[in-house]
């Protein structure tokens, strides 16, 4: 079945990235052995077609195609697209955490980070944060 979702992030010297699903639910792990055009236009934003299958560390994309390309230059990271003054959506806060984490250590892998996001939200509520 094919799926569609946005590019979270994607870094081209590694050749891999992330996919949010339009579904919801886990981050997909994305390759760049699997994408069916130019890597070039795999920027955060760009809406893809994709069919998912369990891979060794969690959900994998396959056969991934471009449907809506967002330039990178004119593209926002969700930081700056975040408003302070307000609690981001809960898949802009993924979206962040995501990308703070890769910011952080870049070798984590897709199921890693969703253990990690997971006891983040896990931590707050416990601790009454409002996310």
């Amino acid at each position: 079945m094919v799926e569609t979702g946005r590019i979270l992030r994607f870094d081209e010297m590694r050749g891999y990235g992330f996919i949010s699903s339009s579904h919801g639910g886990e981050d997909v792990f994305m390759h760049a052995n699997d994408f069916l055009d130019d890597k070039s236009l795999y920027t955060p934003g760009s809406v893809v077609e994709y069919t998912v299958e369990e891979g060794d560390r969690g959900l994998k994309a396959c056969d991934v195609q471009v449907v809506q390309h967002v330039p990178a230059s004119g593209s926002a990271t969700p930081r700056e697209s975040a408003s302070p003054a307000k609690t981001p959506a809960p898949s802009q806060l993924s979206r962040e955490l995501t990308e703070f984490l890769l910011e952080a250590d870049p070798t984590l892998t897709g199921a890693q980070i969703v253990r990690l996001r997971k006891r983040l939200v896990e931590f707050a509520t416990d601790h009454d944060w409002t996310l």
